[in-house]
Order: C-alpha cells, then structure tokens, then sequence
C-alpha cells in the first residue's frame, strides 16, 4: 500500500504540472458549461440552457479524463520507456494500474464538484434525485473511455496518441449530445452517434438529472457493452514497450 500511495502521489503531481492536460479535462468542460449558458445558441428546448448543459458536462468530464489525459499521459509514457522501467521495478505492473485508476476517480471526482458548483451559481436547480444513475453511468463511461485511451496509449507512439485522441473527443463532443441534442443531429449521424460511447453515457446522465427525462432504452446496454469491450480490448492489445 505504501508503494500505491506512493505512486498515486507522483501521477497527481505530474497530472497537475500539465497544464495541457488541465486544459481539457477542467478547462474545456468549464468553459462550454459557462459560456453556452450565458449564450443562449444550443438548439435545445430547455428554457434555461443551464439545465441542459449542467448533466451533459459532467459526461464531458468523464471523457476527458478517463480517455484523453489519461490515453495521452500513458502514450508518452510508454514511448519514453516510462512504462517499462515501471513494470520491473517493485512496484509492478498492478499498483502502476491500481495508481492510475485512483487518479481517474479523483479527477473525475474534483471534476465534478467543480463543474457542479459552477451549474449552481448559473442557476441550474439541484435535482432531487436521479444521482445514483448518474453516478452508476459515470463508472461504466469511465471504463469504457479509458478502455479506449488505454488501446490507443498501448499501440501507438505517444505523438500519435496525441492527435488520435484529440481527434476523437472532438468528434464525440460534437456528436455525443453534450453540446447538441441527439434529436438535433442529422438522422444518420444520430443514428451513428448512439453506437458510440459518448452518446448512452450523455443520455443517462441527462435523463437522470433533468426533471420529465426519459433515459432511453438503448442506453443502458449500449454503455454497458463498452465498459466491457473496451477494456477487454485494452487488456489483450496493450504493450508496455515499443
């Protein structure tokens, strides 16, 4: 345990001397929840956009750290030949993982409290239920997202990592129904979008936390089979070394 706290220390000195990190998990989920419920331009019909925004960020949260920091950081860190000295060193390849997964978890954790209590002062009204859901959807989006970041981070160089997952958490803000209602979207590309990850994981959350939502039926499934797929795949593919 000594050797765990130990490691778990240093991942969450290095993640906060990252800035670029920062930016992405906090930042961005921040600054989409401040300014698109101060501008009123989403095509929702929500009367204040706060209400819909405020449970879809928290799903942007999830993604950001358990996909992009955390595919990013281990990218660079196998390329740097981080993960191999790790992996023979006493501490083992286990509580590398085990260190890895509690800086998720807080981050996602710090994340959400941040978020929240910037919703409140926007005027998003504290929902009186639904936070189990929420929360049960937040773990299995956290494994799916990171079973992701983690088969990038194990398969490709660190650079490429980069650009990859940026890339996809573009695509998956733009088409996850945190910026813009699924209902909104082409038939096509909604149809696509709730294949995804990104999608099931924003509608639970934002059917659990909005008053008169219903979580759809494909959500559940849809987000439960990519906590399992995605990890899995990460498991089996994932090299610690170049």
């Amino acid at each position: 345990m000594k050797a765990l706290w130990g490691q778990f220390r240093t991942e969450l000195a290095l993640s906060a001397r990252q800035g670029e990190q920062l930016l992405v998990s906090l930042g961005v989920p921040l600054l989409i929840l401040v300014f698109f419920s101060t501008v009123d331009v989403l095509p929702t019909d929500v009367e204040d956009p706060v209400d819909y925004l405020a449970p879809a960020v928290l799903a942007l949260a999830v993604m950001s750290t358990a996909m992009v920091s955390l595919g990013i950081g281990t990218g660079f860190e196998r390329t740097y030949g981080v993960l191999k000295r790790l992996g023979g060193s006493p501490l083992g390849r286990g509580r590398w993982i085990a260190a890895k997964v509690l800086l998720v978890l807080v981050t996602e954790v710090i994340q959400w409290m941040v978020l929240i209590s910037a919703a409140l002062a926007l005027g998003w009204s504290w929902p009186a239920a639904g936070w189990a859901a929420a929360i049960g959807a937040a773990v299995l989006g956290t494994a799916a997202f990171a079973g992701i970041g983690l088969a990038l981070a194990g398969n490709l160089p660190g650079v490429v990592t980069l650009a990859l997952a940026n890339a996809l958490y573009l695509v998956l803000l733009l088409t996850g129904g945190m910026v813009v209602p699924l209902d909104e979207l082409p038939d096509w590309l909604a149809t696509i979008a709730r294949l995804g990850p990104a999608a099931p994981l924003t509608e639970i959350i934002t059917g659990s936390l909005s008053a008169g939502d219903a979580v759809p039926a494909w959500a559940w499934p849809t987000l439960a089979v990519w906590a399992v797929l995605a990890p899995v795949v990460a498991i089996t593919t994932f090299r610690w070394e170049e």
